[in-house]
């Protein structure tokens, strides 16, 4: 094993020539030629606030030592947590805060586990694989899925990217710039931030960013909260005025708006562009961590500023839109509206990046393109192309006068709950394949809460695509039935499992050293062993299948209904 082995860095990176011969599973000795399919993603890690050799094997034992090491990881889960706090996330927080007050609290709270968990498996995928999400999902589950998942996200990605725009263009409104102006702006902006060929440029510029999405904190002080009652409802769950039909909708925006399928894609291909491998898995780990409080504190912050400033006024409980919410707050405070158009645009600008980038990231796995932020936009013209022409193209949509705009943002909601289960269920399939994970496979109690996570979104997405469809639904009736036959199903596949379930069944892996494991990456993708398909598997997989189908066909029904 050579030096840049031991040190954690990408195995020497993808050189080419012959691929080697099929090992067994388990024994890093023999996983030549690992799966990296960019030259460019083996190297140097080159953070914003740091860097780290690829033959850098320095036994990590100081704080100091720790805390550099730290700073030069931070970026990856950072920026696609606070990116998550986009354009339409403010706009759905600022409104839970103006008509339901703090009382909705206690469902950022609950996020936050599954934020981590989510996002914890991505990062596993992404440091030891090598390999972006979209290419994984096509060559384990076949090309149907692949095109899939890389198809419905270009299209959620896309319609989500021109909500970004609607937010720059809102927030130029509140300033009284016009939006001819102010969006071609942020268009040629987000195309400088990412097209600079330097992966250190485009970090620092992120997380210059997200820096100024901190002025959200403060608007919370100018608001002068009764800390008492915040506290109260970050623990207690409620909801203000009882449940309602609105309120259901809303929360379930809100687990919408903060768990985003773009998030994994994005998260896993920047953790590989950015060159982190096994050894410094635990470092990536406390970034994401930290990048779920910081937008979950971020989110708080907008509910507890709409709330006290709209609370004794005549538009408590009248949302309207983000630029309505800036005028509301201006007249309680002018530092409040500046401060609160100012983080739509920063989070317009952040999460239009971020969404973008996923995307073109999804397209260089699945067509083999070079897809590297490292690479200049001449050595990467095919990646930093459909960068672009996504980032015009969205921005066009918003420029045209009469576009549905409402119908667009409405249809980003529904697209998000109808996709997020099917990827919170690929993500748990790949990381429970030890063909691609080794001995980084799931543990048995976090396949357990993913589960219980899936469970929820399913939930979620159906009382989401049922309302859409067919908005005279009782909302709550709806919510608890499906709780109840979601329990009856988890327990009828529980119970098949364990009927089915068989000590061969399973891959071995050979028991390794710490520092095996470190060094264990997945292979070539030509010589990974085809995925066993259970007849549980089957059924499920094609009820999903069903389920995506049908709730696809019906929403474009919607869509088309609704346009005229």
């Amino acid at each position: 094993m050579n030096e840049s082995t031991r040190a954690g860095g990408p195995l020497g990176g993808h050189t080419g020539g012959q691929p080697a011969a099929p090992a067994q599973l388990g024994h890093p000795s023999d996983r030549r030629a690992p799966a990296v399919l960019d030259s460019a993603h083996v190297g140097d890690i080159e953070g914003a606030l740091g860097r780290i050799r690829l033959g850098d094997a320095t036994d990590r034992r100081s704080r100091r030592q720790r805390l550099l090491t730290l700073l030069a990881i931070i970026g990856p889960g950072l920026i696609v947590m606070v990116g998550d706090n986009d354009a339409g996330g403010v706009a759905t927080y600022a409104q839970a805060g103006q008509n339901y007050g703090t009382s909705l609290l206690w469902v950022l709270l609950l996020l936050i586990p599954v934020l981590i968990v989510n996002q914890e498996m991505v990062v596993r995928l992404g440091t030891v694989t090598g390999v972006g999400h979209a290419r994984l999902i096509n060559e384990r589950f076949g090309r149907f899925w692949g095109a899939f998942s890389v198809g419905d996200l270009f299209i959620l990605n896309f319609l989500t990217i021109v909500t970004e725009f609607i937010g720059v263009a809102l927030a130029a409104d509140y300033f009284g710039v016009s939006h001819y102006i102010a969006v071609p702006l942020a268009a040629v902006l987000l195309v400088a931030i990412t097209a600079s060929g330097s992966f250190r440029r485009f970090e620092t510029a992120m997380l210059a960013f997200i820096a100024v999405s901190l002025i959200l904190y403060p608007m919370a002080l100018l608001s002068h909260p009764q800390w008492s009652r915040v506290a109260h409802d970050f623990f207690v769950p409620g909801l203000q005025g009882g449940i309602s039909s609105a309120g259901v909708l809303l929360i379930i925006a809100i687990v919408g708006t903060t768990v985003a399928p773009w998030q994994l894609f994005f998260q896993q291909s920047n953790v590989i562009d950015k060159r982190i491998t096994p050894r410094f898995i635990n470092y990536e780990r406390a970034d994401t961590a930290l990048g779920s409080v910081v937008v979950v504190i971020g989110a708080a912050a907008l509910m507890i500023a709409a709330n006290y400033a709209f609370r004794d006024s005549p538009l408590h409980g009248q949302f309207s839109d983000a630029l309505g919410v800036a005028r509301g707050l201006a007249h309680m405070g002018h530092a409040l509206g500046t401060l609160f158009a100012i983080a739509l645009l920063d989070a317009a600008i952040v999460g239009a990046v971020a969404v973008t980038l996923a995307t073109s990231y999804a397209f260089g796995d699945v067509f083999n393109m070079r897809h590297s932020l490292h690479r200049s936009f001449r050595d990467a013209k095919k990646f930093y192309g459909s960068y672009t022409a996504m980032v015009v193209l969205a921005g066009a949509v918003v420029l045209i006068p009469g576009a549905p705009l409402g119908l667009i943002t409405t249809s980003v909601q529904a697209l998000a709950g109808l996709l997020l289960p099917s990827a919170s269920v690929f993500l748990l399939l790949l990381c429970n394949d030890p063909e691609v994970l080794g001995p980084w496979v799931n543990k048995t109690w976090l396949n357990a809460l993913a589960s219980l996570i899936i469970a929820v979104l399913l939930v979620l997405s159906g009382v989401l695509m049922a309302t859409t469809l067919f908005p005279g639904l009782n909302v709550t009736s709806l919510f608890i039935e499906l709780s109840g036959a979601m329990v009856v199903l988890g327990g009828a596949g529980l119970a098949y499992v364990r009927i089915r379930s068989s000590p061969d069944g399973r891959v071995p892996v050979a028991p390794m050293t710490l520092e095996d494991k470190m060094s264990w990456r997945m292979p070539q993708l030509t010589l990974l062993q085809p995925v066993r398909w259970s007849p549980g598997l089957r059924l499920g997989m094609s009820s999903l299948r069903a389920y995506l189908v049908v709730s696809a066909v019906l929403l474009v029904v919607k869509a088309v209904r609704l346009s005229h």
